[in-house]
């Protein structure tokens, strides 16, 4: 006997079907999409992390290093400290959350850790007891410190810190009547160093070198005077002296690249200068045996470029010597190795950031190169190391991932982080290709970088972005970047270079620029890389674009001044008018005196020949001004005097000013989206058709 089905019955079946369809169907599609990669997008770029400052302990078994990641609420980037095994192990955070913890220093034992958070509030030292994973607060300061070092015997812990000083007024001010509102008092300003990028106009302050006991309680100030005492700092082996850097000169607010080798005794106050040479000498670090002071020396000379040399300097007798002589270029981040027998740098070379170690007798090898990643905006060189009981940790960085912690021991080298492989495992990125060629100006050969849109197809034209770094004095490679990575998604081929003038290339390239920025030379360089590409069949010579932020803005808005061949630009940050930018930043003592042949009024035929402005009658393309409103390196009214001079000659352009902003445009991340989002958006505007392959 047949069951008769009832129309509920039939509708409950339907259902039924409906949903394991709906099941079915949504679970082919979710293990499709997961198998899918997407190309990167901006928004992503809250969700990137990345490693910088590692420091292993003294026995060489686990790292401490800070840990960086963007957050999409508050829009910053928050700095956590991390610890790992160095055989990529046991990774966990020490301090993580909303506060920002930096600067991890072990103690000699290896039993303490001290480092600086805002956790309070303010920023203060703090102590971690890691056997008993205890911490506490040990300062109670009004500013924030700097170049933590602990001393040999771990007693004491020294750092810097500004104080400020008295303004001392023109005329007293009257007294208003009681409930009288009367305008803000007048600010008083009689210092030459009077503002600071980031920070605006600054009150008076000197920075002083400090001491507070490890166990906490008050510090106590050690140097005086109205000068400058900087770090790193190093200490004597038996903890009575502190070494540090200053140019303890009356005029020392009008001299660039000046400073000396100072001790300090903490007990008396003596104080010991320890080099007297013109340049500045910085950055001592003290040898295993006492015997030596190894520090950084840079000769004072009006060139825009002088490396930084190694130097010794002996404790006894205070002769000196420079060890890197032959190595072409700067020598940073100079750490002894445990014998005293040679030292530990980085140093750049084409583009990479290496280390080597050197021999006290001069004679220096690369151990590896590779790092960076600490940048993730655009592809600058960064990335430090560091190296305990012959363990090294650097930060690593590739062109598709920003930096994680790597490891040399034994000779072997490993990455034993990987911070982003959640995300960028799972995005399809631009494949970044290196390029080498030789400019039309002078046959000099350049090296650079193009990025080709995810799914490439060679047979393809595609738009192309010149991008320009900043400096001029830098150095772009191989690295990732979140910026150039967002424009190549959008289908954009984005090349870059290293050209005339920047860094790793050696002294002799670095000043090929010298009184020439910008100039039609490094203009050359520029165009000639971008015909290479076009040569390569894949580039549409009718859709070209240049942007540039910083020297990149001036080299934008310069390059307008000499071709049409871009059909947009977009200029961020630039200088525009050479007359008036060095007497209104915050640079001026150090620009004019290394990359000028004199003050604006003795040269007003080079400033102005040197200023995009003297070419702005020569400008058709249409042209997006991007600057901070606070920015104070290359303040806003070079990019206003640019603007107005396009719109009244009836060029198509646009200003975009950002708020509370100042030189650090992509400093926050929504800041770094919308610079990039502004860009893209204002190259699309100018897009022709693309060309067909014949």
């Amino acid at each position: 006997m047949n069951k008769k089905i009832s129309l509920s019955d039939l509708r409950f079946f339907e259902m039924k079907l409906f949903l394991i369809t709906l099941i079915f169907v949504t679970s082919i599609n979710l293990l499709s999409s997961q198998g899918e990669k997407k190309f990167f997008d901006p928004m992503d770029v809250f969700d990137l992390s990345w490693a910088s400052d590692p420091q292993v302990s003294p026995d060489g078994k686990t790292i401490v290093y800070v840990r960086k990641s963007n957050n999409i609420m508050f829009d910053n980037t928050s700095s956590n400290l991390w610890q790992i095994s160095v055989d990529g192990k046991h990774h966990q955070p020490l301090f993580s959350g909303l506060n920002n913890y930096q600067s991890p220093r072990w103690s000699p034992d290896g039993k303490k850790l001290a480092f600086i958070s805002d956790e309070s509030d303010a920023n203060q030292i703090h102590i971690r007891w890691l056997d008993s994973t205890e911490s506490a607060v040990i300062s109670n300061l009004q500013e924030s410190p700097s170049s933590l070092s602990w001393s040999p015997n771990g007693k004491w812990l020294a750092f810097t810190m500004n104080v400020k000083s008295p303004i001392e007024a023109i005329v007293e001010p009257r007294s208003k009547p009681e409930g009288a509102e009367w305008a803000e008092r007048p600010i008083t300003i009689v210092n030459t160093r009077y503002q600071y990028d980031g920070q605006g106009i600054v009150d008076p302050a000197y920075r002083h070198v400090f001491i507070v006991s490890s166990d906490g309680g008050s510090v106590r100030q050690l140097t005086n005077g109205d000068f400058n005492h900087n770090g790193s700092l190093t200490w004597s082996l038996d903890s009575q002296q502190v070494y540090f850097s200053a140019y303890r000169s009356n005029n020392w607010e009008l001299v660039s690249n000046e400073a000396d080798i100072y001790s300090i005794d903490i007990e008396t106050g003596e104080l010991d200068q320890i080099t007297t040479q013109s340049g500045a000498e910085r950055s001592p670090t003290m040898s295993p045996n006492g015997k030596y002071i190894a520090f950084s020396s840079q000769e004072r000379r009006p060139l825009a470029f002088t490396p930084k040399r190694i130097a010794l300097v002996e404790t006894q007798n205070k002769k000196i010597r420079i060890l890197s002589e032959s190595l072409d270029g700067d020598a940073d981040n100079i750490i002894w190795a445990e014998d005293g027998q040679s030292l530990y740098f980085s140093y750049d070379e084409k583009g990479i950031r290496n280390i080597g170690e050197i021999a006290l007798n001069g004679k220096y090898e690369k151990i590896i190169g590779g790092l960076g990643g600490t940048t993730i905006g655009r592809p600058y060189l960064s990335g430090g190391f560091h190296v305990a009981n012959n363990i090294f940790a650097y930060t690593h960085g590739t062109s598709d991932r920003p930096s994680d912690i790597g490891v040399i021991r034994n000779n072997q080298k490993t990455v034993i982080t990987s911070l982003n492989k959640n995300l960028l495992g799972h995005r399809k990125l631009g494949m970044v290709n290196e390029i080498t060629y030789n400019s039309s100006f002078d046959g000099q050969e350049i090296q650079g970088w193009y990025i080709t849109p995810p799914d490439f197809d060679p047979s393809k034209q595609y738009p192309l972005i010149l991008e320009i770094h900043g400096g001029p004095h830098l150095a772009y490679g191989p690295s990732f970047s979140a910026e150039l990575q967002i424009m190549a998604a959008a289908g954009y081929i984005v090349f870059y270079n290293n050209y005339r003038g920047s860094l790793s290339y050696g002294e002799d390239f670095a000043l090929l620029l010298q009184y020439k920025y910008s100039s039609q030379e490094d203009f050359a360089d520029h165009m000639s890389g971008i015909d290479a590409l076009i040569k390569k069949g894949f580039v549409d010579s009718k859709n070209l674009f240049i942007a540039g932020g910083s020297a990149g803005g001036i080299a934008t808005a310069y390059a307008v001044g000499l071709t049409d061949r871009f059909n947009a630009a977009v200029a961020a940050k630039p200088v525009i008018n050479w007359l008036s930018k060095p007497l209104t930043a915050d640079s001026m003592v150090g620009q004019i005196y290394h990359q000028f042949p004199g003050p604006p009024w003795e040269h007003l035929e080079h400033y102005w020949k040197r200023s995009p402005l003297s070419l702005v009658g020569n400008v058709t393309t249409p042209t997006l001004l991007l600057t901070g409103e606070n920015d104070r390196r290359t303040p806003i009214s070079e990019t206003e005097q640019f603007y107005q001079a396009l719109r009244l000659r009836g060029i198509d352009s646009a200003m975009v000013r950002l708020p509370n902003t100042s030189h650090s445009i992509a400093s926050k991340p929504s800041r770094l989206i919308s610079k990039v989002d502004h860009i893209l958006a204002w190259f699309e505007r100018y897009q022709s058709d693309p060309e067909e392959i014949n």
